[in-house]
């Protein structure tokens, strides 16, 4: 799939600002954002849902424009699931089997299939109302699959499921996509979603693509304050770059050796805050809270003057709230952003 040059406006205001972007053969990949960025308008756009202002939609090099979205080849997804309540598990999945001419014998073959692959092998007669959240969505992924799409596309796949659940879904469906070869384009504001699906993540704002890479690239090396922040990381802060130090209201912090010099915006992954002893540090603090997160303790630490800095550690070192320490930065987990 590809977007060439792709707008649209709602009044004013541009969803779609000149958006370029492709999707290769089998390959995931996954659009994040916040509200408002574009990235519901841009599925709509390829589904053939939404007709665009300016620019192509092509698949397989081959120009979308006045083709209807049931003749695209695509498979869509919702986070509502979208099932029929009328009918049964395997004539949800078959429906687009139907749709197509698909004889019975195929169909039921095909939802036999689709739903061993998606976990739930027998469950063609069960009534939909008597599934779980999780099972629902499973039955809507085989709905998708089953007339086999060139792409399939998913809106918030798992927005409506608890966190537990999505965590062992998100895992399922890489694992599955990569046994069918699937092609797939999906949207959702769940960062650990999308990096944990995806082969490329597309972060939007705006309308515009705000950076596009690997998800290892995107975490490593936010193009500027605006992913940055996105992502989750607070510690960003104004900074003049000379060589490989930076000059912030934090002290002085090595950066790495190639940075961009000058003034620039700073960015401190909180692993990279490493705690001293009170006196031992670039620049003392107080610390102001600490959370538990699971694997680590989230620390915000409130220097003496300038903004708060988070810092990460393990439990068992994680200082009391109100304890005087010092600050070390590692340039390993410092970005210089553009």
């Amino acid at each position: 799939m590809r977007l060439e040059d792709a707008t649209v406006s709602f009044g004013t205001r541009a969803a779609l600002n000149s958006v370029d972007m492709a999707v290769a053969e089998h390959e995931i990949v996954c659009v994040l954002g916040p509200s408002g960025s574009g990235k519901s308008t841009l599925l709509r756009v390829v589904a053939g849902l939404q007709p665009l202002d300016t620019g192509r939609v092509l698949l397989a090099g081959h120009d979308q424009g006045g083709v209807p979205a049931h003749k695209r080849g695509i498979g869509l997804m919702f986070q509502d699931h979208q099932l029929f309540p009328q009918r049964d598990v395997g004539g949800n999945v078959a429906f687009g089997l139907r749709m197509h001419g698909m004889r019975r014998a195929e169909r039921e073959a095909r939802v036999r299939e689709l739903l061993r692959l998606v976990g739930l092998p027998g469950a063609e007669r069960r009534a939909v109302a008597t599934l779980s959240g999780g099972e629902q969505q499973r039955v809507a992924l085989a709905r998708a699959l089953a007339p086999r799409p060139r792409l399939l596309m998913l809106d918030e796949p798992l927005g409506q499921l608890d966190r537990s659940l999505r965590d062992r879904l998100v895992v399922e469906l890489r694992d599955l996509f990569e046994e069918l070869g699937t092609t797939v384009l999906a949207v959702t504001h769940d960062q650990g979603e999308a990096f944990a699906l995806a082969d490329r993540v597309v972060v939007m704002r705006e309308g515009h693509v705000a950076q596009s890479g690997t998800p290892l690239e995107v975490w490593r090396r936010p193009v500027d304050e605006f992913v940055a922040r996105f992502l989750g990381f607070d510690n960003v802060v104004e900074a003049e770059v000379s060589g490989e130090t930076a000059v912030t209201v934090w002290g002085k912090i090595p950066v790495p050796p190639n940075s961009a010099q000058g003034a620039r915006k700073l960015l401190v992954r909180p692993a990279g805050v490493r705690l001293v002893g009170a006196d031992e540090g670039v620049v003392a603090c107080t610390v102001a809270s600490r959370t538990f997160r699971g694997s680590h303790v989230a620390l915000r630490l409130q220097p003496a003057g300038g903004p708060s800095l988070e810092a990460a550690c393990a439990l068992k070192d994680a200082p009391e709230p109100g304890t005087g320490v010092g600050v070390l930065f590692s340039p390993d987990d410092v970005v210089v952003l553009d």
